[in-house]
């Protein structure tokens, strides 16, 4: 039975967090010894993994360079004895590969996995995973994008596999769209457009303001739902004002029912400048909501223009109230597209699959 440590930033529910601890307790059902450690916290998806019997560990990582918990990981790693180790993200990919130096023979085989088109990273970060390159086995990527971004970066394409997210149909809501309507003040009959994720710089928000802004006086019945935190809130909020959006917006902040609300709203947006595979796109799919995004090689990979959903050029909020227009005032055609891409959550990008696809390489690797 190969024996497996996954090891990840924290267990907070983001995407890639998310990802792993499902894909933690999958494997685990197919007989592979799975552990996970977290660097820096516990969060939210500790519950998921004590639910699955999946042991976890937390280092409590406190800074960039914690040599510290560096230590804690090897001494963790020579213990445990694995025979492979899977990582994410820079903080999961680079502490994996430190961690093992000079094991030798001992060194587990080691499998980092990028998780986005990085091109937020700064010239240290790329010269630490050009230096560590070597160290690695395999790097899987969770889109075709994200395995070219880093095949021009140097990486050897041989040693790249492409496995994309699962995704898992959201749990339906507790609560009515007509609550959820009296909740955040609005009129029960609105159309609601949303934005699940991290309110950043890179997810273009501001483009969906200002098309929020242009669609208001069209459909006075459409309302912009931003669901999430993140550092630009207090700035998006005071441009929403300025941008004379903010009646028709509301942000709601942090909640742990953010998915199953999808199944509430009329149409997803995603405006950002760069992605790897987005988990609340996947998740809106599933429920069936159409979707507008913009036009960045990591959406095209999972919307087709106009079947399930519609692309609109980046940085083109003119573009996002066509397309929102055309599938609010034709619910035939949005539903059918909805449904689309319902189906292609199913048949392409299911959790099983994910799964499968990394059992299939841990036992490759193992041989």
């Amino acid at each position: 039975m190969p024996r497996l440590l996954l090891i990840i930033p924290t267990l907070d529910r983001s995407g890639a967090e998310k990802q792993f601890c499902l894909l933690a307790e999958g494997l685990s059902k197919q007989g592979i010894e799975v552990e996970v450690v977290a660097l820096t916290r516990g969060g939210p998806m500790e519950a998921h993994l004590a639910a699955a019997d999946v042991p976890y560990s937390i280092l409590g990582k406190r800074n960039r360079f914690d040599l510290t918990a560096l230590r804690k990981l090897r001494k963790f790693i020579i213990e445990r004895e694995p025979d492979v180790l899977l990582s994410c993200l820079f903080a999961g990919n680079s502490y994996s590969r430190l961690a093992t130096i000079g094991m030798g023979s001992r060194r587990p085989k080691i499998l980092i996995s990028e998780r986005c088109v990085d091109s937020w990273k700064s010239s240290w970060q790329h010269w630490l995973d050009r230096r560590l390159r070597s160290r690695t086995d395999l790097m899987i990527a969770n889109s075709q994008s994200v395995s070219d971004f880093y095949a021009a970066g140097g990486f050897p394409k041989d040693r790249i596999r492409v496995i994309p997210n699962g995704v898992v149909s959201p749990s339906q809501p507790e609560l009515t769209k007509a609550e959820l309507c009296e909740e955040i003040g609005i009129p029960a009959e609105s159309k609601l457009i949303a934005f699940v994720g991290r309110l950043a710089p890179q997810k273009r928000l501001k483009d969906l303001l200002w098309a929020m802004q242009m669609l208001r006086h069209s459909r006075p019945d459409a309302y912009f739902l931003l669901i999430g935190e993140g550092p630009q809130r207090s700035e998006l909020e005071y441009f929403a004002q300025d941008a004379d959006a903010a009646t028709h917006s509301r942000f709601l902040g942090h909640r742990d029912d953010a998915a199953s609300l999808l199944h509430l709203i009329d149409v997803f947006w995603l405006a950002s400048e760069f992605e790897g595979m987005s988990n609340s796109l996947m998740e809106a799919m599933a429920c069936g909501k159409p979707v507008v995004v913009s036009d960045i090689s990591p959406n095209r990979e999972l919307v087709e223009h106009g079947k399930e959903g519609w692309i609109a050029n980046l940085g083109d909020p003119a573009g996002f109230t066509q397309y929102t227009l055309k599938l609010l005032e034709d619910p035939e055609a949005a539903q059918k597209i909805g449904a689309a891409g319902q189906q292609k959550m199913e048949s392409e990008f299911s959790i099983k699959q994910m799964i499968d696809r990394f059992h299939s390489l841990i036992a490759e690797v193992c041989s």
